[in-house]
């Protein structure tokens, strides 16, 4: 008790410090803000803090009302962060295509630099030699097609426990969130890992801190470069420090029952005596051949990469394709009937992983509500030399920000884009060519396991929608529902959503 008396006294002592030197410099710091973008279009700022009172979270839905009234290209300045942000297609095809791979690096904050440790990831890795040479091995390892077809049992038996928890439940309230994202990250676990892992729900509540904190959201991110800032967010470095400590000791398991278990039996990993991505990791990091060698920090910081995105995302898809269709029953009843249709064709009893190249419409549901929910909101690079965008000069010390939520929603290039309605994508494929469309990104860092997170969406998906009906628990509007998301580094639903299932007879 008395502890926390003295942190608060010494926290608040250090917040009125900090007020006095920010305000006795306010002059000085108002005539530098522009740095290279004060001819961009923006909107008035306030001393110290810029134009942060105009930005609230999610912060992707701010920019998207303040772009228009300022354009598709406008200049806003964060506490002591100079961001551009960027609302429309044509702007962000010179970004991420015409000028990749300049447009290529990623923004630090402290969440990134201890829990991801010190960017030696792949995602938020800077560009370069490095970055090359692990995203080839996950890439190949994990994430190539080739890879993702031989994982099918694994998906095949996540999602039948998925679709068996259900069916004990049918009848009652499910929390369907939590059953989606216990079945991903399983599947990501047994994929990776060679099996689930003890501790995987210790390092589910990792992920999702990590993912929450991971946008940067400190003092200390907000004035970068402010001795007083940092030194005002030794709370947030501590906790990062502490979940730091917690990963460390899971993937340090894991690593080590790799090794004894190789040491043991000659053999790897994986549920098929093949290879996992630990083994591949361990081994090129023994072979010492690789031009830039890696250690026990590198895998762990690849492993928690490979785990964060492979369960997050695809769950997160999930959910938001379940919240739409609850919303739109019609569009539920046509996908639906669509599933069910070829199963019977087939003469089987479930979906089965052929089944799926065969749903059209169940794709257009999924393109759709990448559309409406991507995953990546926010695109945010850090140019690696100035360059001319849009007519205007962009320096190397800004934030560049292509506002995919805003894009995959305006009315000059989607008609009636509010609404949820699959048939727009019937006669396009758009992924990877349009840059009215980008739930992956673009350019060189695109992501590259488009083809694990369809394959981990579509089939659990399918069977959600083939083995039962679903209605939202009595008394609950379907379109009072909250569709607001969350800021951090991925797109989720603000509340879980609980669906009650009654079970298909077919």
């Amino acid at each position: 008790m008395v502890s926390d008396v003295v942190e608060w006294s010494l926290t608040a002592t250090c917040a009125v410090v900090f007020a006095l030197v920010i305000f006795f410099y306010a002059k000085k710091w108002k005539k530098s803000e522009g740095v290279g973008v004060d001819l961009l279009p923006s909107p008035k700022k306030l001393p110290i803090i810029g134009n942060l009172h105009l930005v609230s979270d999610p912060p992707f839905r701010s920019f998207r009302d303040l772009s228009q009234q300022y354009g598709p290209i406008m200049h806003l300045k964060l506490g002591g962060v100079d961001a551009v942000v960027v609302s429309s297609p044509e702007i962000a095809k010179e970004i991420l295509k015409d000028n990749d791979p300049v447009y290529t690096n990623r923004p630090e904050s402290i969440a990134l630099k201890i829990f991801w440790y010190n960017y030696i990831n792949i995602a938020f890795s800077p560009y370069g030699g490095y970055w090359k040479q692990m995203r080839k091995i996950c890439t190949l390892e994990l994430l190539s097609p080739k890879s993702v077809r031989s994982f099918g049992s694994i998906r095949k038996d996540e999602v039948s426990r998925l679709v068996d928890s259900v069916r004990l439940s049918a009848g009652e309230t499910i929390n369907l969130t939590q059953k989606v994202f216990s079945m991903t990250s399983s599947v990501t676990c047994r994929a990776a890992f060679g099996k689930v892992c003890r501790d995987k729900d210790s390092l589910i509540k990792l992920v999702k801190q990590g993912l929450d904190m991971g946008a940067g959201s400190s003092i200390a991110d907000t004035f970068p470069s402010s001795v007083i800032a940092h030194a005002l967010s030794w709370r947030t470095k501590r906790r990062l420090m502490k979940m730091r400590r917690k990963l460390d000791v899971i993937l340090d398991g894991i690593i080590r029952e790799h090794e004894t278990n190789r040491k043991d039996s000659g053999r790897g990993n994986g549920e098929f005596g093949n290879e996992d991505l630990v083994d591949v990791l361990l081994r090129v990091m023994e072979s010492g051949e690789l031009e830039f060698p890696i250690g026990y920090d590198n895998i762990k910081a690849v492993l928690f990469d490979m785990f964060a995105g492979g369960t997050e995302t695809s769950s997160s898809t999930i959910d938001w394709a379940m919240t739409e269709l609850v919303r739109n029953p019609q569009v539920m009843a046509k996908a639906q009937a669509e599933i069910r249709q070829v199963v019977k064709e087939r003469g089987g009893d479930g979906v089965e992983e052929e089944d799926v190249q065969k749903l059209k419409y169940l794709r257009l549901v999924i393109m759709e509500t990448l559309r409406l929910h991507p995953q990546g909101s926010i695109l945010a690079r850090v140019p690696r030399e100035a360059r001319r965008i849009s007519g205007y000069n962009i320096p190397v010390n800004v934030i560049v920000v292509v506002n995919v939520w805003a894009i995959h929603r305006d009315p000059k290039h989607w008609l009636d884009p509010e609404s949820f309605k699959p048939e727009r994508f019937a006669n396009e494929d758009i992924i990877g060519s349009d840059f009215r469309y980008l739930p992956f990104g673009n350019g060189k860092r695109m992501c590259p396991g488009i083809t694990f997170g369809w394959a981990s969406v579509a089939l659990p998906l399918a069977q959600l929608l083939y083995n039962f009906n679903w209605e939202l628990p009595a008394g609950v509007d379907a379109q009072a529902l909250n569709m607001l998301e969350t800021s951090g580094l991925t797109t989720s639903r603000i509340q879980n959503l609980f669906l009650v299932a009654t079970h298909y007879q077919p």
